[in-house]
């Protein structure tokens, strides 16, 4: 069984650093009796991390090691940039270098990060959403799984926030790789992880975490309901669910398919009205059920950006009737919602 180890001693805040680790994270599910899936996770982990499994893998590992080294780095996630500060001495040529290793990590959605003062303007301004739903949840002490985590932004934030661990999942492996370039610089010890996961690959009643986050997911799922239902598998009871996705304003409880794209994406099957995704929920055995935010989506919180050079909102929007996709539906709003596993 494969496994991949770079140690680099030394080279970070921690002291020694090993790409897609995860021995901390399995000892952390060990010691709350979580054994079995450590050794499943251990398995997953060995199999999805192999350079087989991704033609790229070679080059953001080849990236990941030209990193700088800094003896005293470490990740401040305190402001809207996940930031890694240190003595570290960058003059313009190593901010052209260091500029030039993460391009290598080409395209980053999630962000915005910061790299000893190389500024990573991601796609998204994932400290816009962040707000949102910061302000209606205590972290303080949380066991956190965040599925469909992307590159960790929210992990960091989390973790800053008071998140006792955070567990998140993601099966992109550019993702990954992307959350491995920030936590080279994490002290320790570890305390935020990502595993390379879909939701549909956690166990069946887990009943593990207090808090669930399921954001950007739910509209990707051919059935809506089964996600809801793995979600509340993976709470305590008296957990808390946060289910944040796009929806159709409507006072109704209807239902969105779409005939073929939604704003130019193949994979997008149900888009509810809220009083329809709060029905999902309350079916899915939730209560205490609170629409903490509706927001819509503007070009300026999603947009191409130097650092994701591809089509962005603005692409997927009518040029004439920017209220509209390009396929005819409303444009996209997005909705936050949290519930408590009865």
């Amino acid at each position: 069984m494969f496994q991949l180890c770079l140690d680099f001693g030394g080279q970070s805040g921690v002291g020694s650093v090993t790409l897609f680790d995860r021995e901390a994270l399995f000892e952390q599910l060990r010691q709350r009796g979580l054994t079995d899936w450590a050794s499943e996770l251990r398995r997953i982990c060995s199999e999805r991390f192999h350079p087989s499994k991704h033609g790229n893998l070679d080059k953001w590992t080849r990236a990941w090691q030209s990193l700088p080294e800094c003896q005293d780095a470490s990740i401040d996630a305190s402001g809207d940039a996940v930031t890694v500060r240190g003595s570290l001495a960058m003059d313009p040529r190593h901010v052209d270098s260091l500029t030039s290793t993460l391009m290598q990590m080409h395209p980053w959605r999630k962000g915005p990060f910061d790299f000893f003062g190389v500024s990573v303007d991601t796609e998204w301004r994932s400290n816009w959403k962040w707000d949102r739903l910061a302000e209606s949840l205590d972290f303080r002490g949380k066991s956190v799984l965040d599925v469909g985590c992307g590159n960790g932004y929210y992990g960091w934030r989390m973790i800053d926030a008071g998140a006792d661990w955070v567990l998140g999942c993601d099966p992109y492996l550019l993702y990954v790789m992307q959350f491995e370039a920030m936590r080279r610089y994490a002290a320790g010890p570890e305390k935020h992880f990502i595993v390379p996961l879909a939701d549909t690959d956690l166990p069946s009643q887990l009943q593990a975490f207090d808090l669930t986050l399921s954001m950007g997911v739910l509209y990707h799922r051919t059935s809506p309901i089964d996600h809801l239902q793995t979600l509340a598998e993976t709470l305590k009871p008296g957990g808390q669910v946060v289910v944040e996705t796009l929806v159709i304003e409507s006072d109704e409880a209807t239902v969105l398919v779409p005939e073929d794209r939604y704003a130019k994406m193949r994979n997008v099957w149900f888009i509810p009205s809220v009083p329809m995704l709060t029905r999902w929920l309350d079916r899915s055995g939730f209560t205490n059920i609170d629409v903490i935010d509706v927001t819509a989506t503007t070009p300026s919180e999603q947009r191409g950006t130097p650092w994701m050079t591809f089509h962005s909102l603005v692409d997927f929007l009518d040029p004439v009737d920017p209220s509209r996709t390009v396929e005819g539906y409303p444009s996209p709003v997005r909705a936050i919602v949290v519930a408590t596993k009865s």
